[in-house]
């Protein structure tokens, strides 16, 4: 069987090769692979009669999927079991390191929560049933309706799958979500620079200053920007600034920590900016006239006002910068996410311009030769999106996989009501989450380490890169599929073109990869195997630079004594999907060493105006509800703030996560930022 039996058309748009990349494919494709073919038995490399010697582990490569940054992994095989995980020395983003997130994917592997196999609901109650049975419903739900699917950030030949099921649906909405994202730097990169992922050199930098990213802990790619730290931090060392209203990891890591109030990063960055050109003569050469009127209404004094920021702290951070060159400013994250979150990123990279760092620190990234591959990129932003269509009776039938939307949405959205009416629920999961439970079928999937696949994360340095994630050992759970067979199966029920000959995922995955690299030989993929990514094409880009976007930010100098509440994010619970990972709840927390439960961050001033003590039970209210829980005081917050880590709070995700500490997405007002309609982390 060749690929002549195939539309030449359907073919490459199966294969992920359609639209602008096809003519680097050229005419000579290989032919594909399936398993009917008799051509190869891929029981995995871990067929015991041949590869397992007692005692004697083997490292496998494969790719990490506990956030999007797309680290690459080696697995420890022993007997047939993989046992230890580690990062791969060869990956281009992770270069051997891997975080504790990372590491604890073993216990998802292997969690005593898994779901076994497929559910249907009936009566009220979801009930174990077959596949056949299952997949019958889906297919006959699934005719003549308003389709729409529900990932996280997604990409490679799984985003292909996703979209091909859809669009054989007949539906158009694909929404990808993500509460820890870095969408609202990403949107004003595209705008101001040009480039949505610009690459950031922080090992070139002789000074950093941060307005509330985290690259430590949860911003883009935080493991990639630890190396790079690591490099920043040699002699000669590198200062570190950083500027946020409570405390990240990144923060307790800075040599000088700033704690400003909430909303007011952008007023601190437009003093900066008016400090340096003011005070030390750096020339605003192709900055508009707008910017450069807005720099000069922000005088020291006025920030203050705004910020809490005294002058001398603002010339200091202007002097370090200018002593330091070149120095890079970043911003973003879900710390910024408030209504100024895209004023803050912009001038932020108006500061870079300013101090010639742009094209220096800050460099052009590359473009995806095949950009329907790429990461699909979530945000909150999406998850409003889908709660507003929800309730409008635009969805009549959903899939979800890769994220749990009934516990990231604040109640604000009203997505409870929205979610009663789509008529059928299909979640695809390895677990009962929140969402999972409130579906109508559920699907069991293999773990990430029994499963295959392929991703492009969204950052990276240098070529880009296809990484493999393959399984490292047998199925724990026999009658679960993995997600590429899956919704390659629902794609064929509805009649996807281009995937007719393809026996499974596995056929399928093969031989798209072997055409994208023009080669069906044995010997490289197993090289790709071994290597665990191989460089993919991909176009320069260049930088250009336009302020004329960026919008003044808020006058935040009013103050009515009331607390901000910040959902601050942490390495570790994450977003949430990690609270059923004992080993995780048992990690301190890397700014108040609490573990196994939520807290309340709050200044030691704000705590002697009300009468709290550490420790202390404490209530915090909003108008969508409310929380309770215990008070960890320190100065690590300013005092008009009091922040409760996101990740616990879970009505459902397993023994370890159900009824464990509060949710505080759950109480916030639903604002959303100006520019990107991304959801206010603030309320």
């Amino acid at each position: 069987m060749t690929q002549n039996t195939l539309d030449r058309r359907n073919f490459l748009k199966a294969l992920g090769l359609g639209g602008a990349g096809v003519a680097l494919a050229g005419c000579d494709l290989p032919s594909y692979v399936t398993l009917e073919e008799g051509e190869e038995n891929v029981v995995s490399y871990l067929a015991p009669d041949e590869y397992v010697i007692p005692g004697v582990g083997v490292w496998y490569a494969s790719t990490c999927l506990g956030c999007s940054a797309g680290c690459g992994i080696h697995g420890r095989v022993r007997e047939g079991r993989v046992l230890k995980l580690e990062g791969n020395p060869d990956n281009t983003i992770n270069k051997g390191r891997l975080c504790q997130m990372g590491q604890a994917a073993l216990q998802s592997h292997f969690n005593p929560d898994r779901i076994a196999s497929p559910l249907i609901r009936k009566n009220g109650a979801l009930v174990k049933a077959s596949w056949t049975d299952a997949l019958s419903l889906i297919n006959s739900k699934s005719k003549s309706a308003k389709a729409a699917w529900i990932t996280g950030t997604i990409s490679g030949h799984q985003r292909v799958m996703v979209e091909t099921h859809l669009n054989a649906l007949g539906g158009s909405r694909h929404y990808a979500i993500e509460q820890i994202n870095a969408h609202v730097w990403q949107t004003a990169c595209r705008n101001v620079i040009g480039d949505p992922n610009p690459e950031l050199k922080l090992d070139k930098a002789g000074a950093i200053f941060s307005l509330g990213a985290d690259f430590m802990g949860t911003f883009i790619s935080p493991v990639h920007f630890a190396a790079g730290y690591g490099e920043f931090r040699t002699p000669p060392r590198g200062v570190l600034i950083q500027a946020e209203p409570a405390m990240s990891l990144t923060g307790a890591n800075a040599d000088h920590w700033v704690g400003l109030k909430p909303g007011s990063e952008a007023a601190l960055a437009l003093g900066v900016a008016n400090v340096l050109v003011a005070n030390h003569g750096v020339s605003t050469t192709g900055i508009s006239g707008k910017m450069k009127s807005l720099i000069g209404k922000y005088d020291a004094t006025m920030v203050e006002r705004i910020s809490g920021v005294t002058p001398n702290k603002i010339e200091k951070i202007a002097t370090t910068l200018i002593s330091n060159s070149p120095s890079i400013v970043l911003a973003g994250g879900t710390a910024t996410a408030g209504v100024d979150g895209y004023s803050t990123a912009g001038i932020a990279l108006v500061l870079n311009k300013i101090l010639g760092n742009i094209g220096k620190t800050i460099v052009a990234g590359r473009e995806l030769a095949y950009p329907q591959l790429g990461a699909r990129e979530g945000n909150s932003a999406q998850l409003k999106d889908f709660a507003t269509d929800a309730a409008a009776g635009k969805i009549d039938v959903l899939f979800v996989s890769g994220a749990n939307p009934l516990f990231l949405a604040p109640k604000s959205l009203g997505l409870a009501d929205g979610w009663d009416k789509i008529g059928f629920k299909v979640a695809l999961s390895t677990m009962i989450d929140e969402t999972a439970a409130a579906a109508d079928v559920v699907l069991p999937l293999a773990s990430t380490l029994e499963d295959w696949g392929s991703h492009i994360p969204s950052y990276g340095t240098g070529t880009k890169s296809l990484a493999l994630q393959q399984p490292l050992m047998e199925p724990v759970f026999k009658n679960t599929r993995g997600l590429g067979d899956v919704v390659m199966g629902l794609a064929k029920d509805a009649g996807a073109a281009g995937l007719e000959d393809f026996d499974d995922y596995y056929g399928y995955l093969r031989s798209a990869i072997s055409a994208l690299k023009k080669s069906n030989s044995e010997k490289d993929w197993n090289g790709f195997l071994m290597a665990g990514q191989t460089p993919v094409p991909s176009l320069g880009r260049t930088l250009s630079y336009n302020d004329g976007s960026i919008p003044a930010p808020s006058d935040n100098s009013n103050d009515d004594g009331r607390l901000t509440l910040i959902a601050s994010a942490r390495m570790g619970m994450w977003d949430g999907r990690n609270a059923n990972l004992s080993w995780l709840q048992e990690a301190p927390d890397q700014i108040s060493k609490v573990v196994w439960d939520s807290w309340a961050e709050m200044h030691p001033k704000t705590a002697k105006r009300l009468g709290v003590k550490d420790g202390d039970y404490v209530t915090i209210k909003s108008g969508n509800g409310e929380i309770t829980t215990r008070a960890f005081i320190y100065k690590g917050i300013h005092p008009g703030a009091i922040a409760v880590p996101i990740g616990r709070g879970h009505s459902e995700l397993g023994r370890y996560a159900k009824d464990n500490g509060v949710n505080p997405l759950s109480i916030l007002d639903g604002t959303v930022e100006s520019k990107t309609g991304e959801i206010s982390t603030k309320a």
